[in-house]
Order: C-alpha cells, then structure tokens, then sequence
C-alpha cells in the first residue's frame, strides 16, 4: 500500500471517528439540556457545528487525493 492509500484509509477512519463522536455529543447535549443546563447544551452544540467543520475539512481532504 502506497503512501496515498494509507492517507485514505487514516482520513476515512477519521471521518468515521468524528461522525461517531457527533452523535454523543448531539444526545449529550439533549441530555444537558433536560437537566436544566441550557448553557453547557449550547457549548455542546457549538461543538458540534465545530466537528461537522473538521469532518467537511477531512472529506474535502479525500476528494483533493484523487
């Protein structure tokens, strides 16, 4: 395997990885809220519009491989 298709297998693992990640974080952030914890629920989200930015950035960095 080629340096280039080892770069697509880490960046697609990473992907993967942030997309499991935004899921917690989007449940966790419904859960803060419930507990009354409106402001750390809108860190949460930030956080989550933030990674959905890395994700695109990753994605952006597969299509550039080919």
């Amino acid at each position: 395997m080629n340096f280039v298709e080892k770069a697509r297998v880490r960046i697609e693992h990473w992907i993967t990885h942030n997309d499991h990640h935004q899921e917690e974080y989007e449940s966790f952030a419904g859960q803060l809220e419930e507990a009354g914890k409106k402001d750390s629920a809108e860190d949460i989200r930030e956080l989550i519009d933030l990674t959905a930015r890395c994700t695109d950035c990753l994605r952006n960095a597969i299509g550039s491989l080919e």
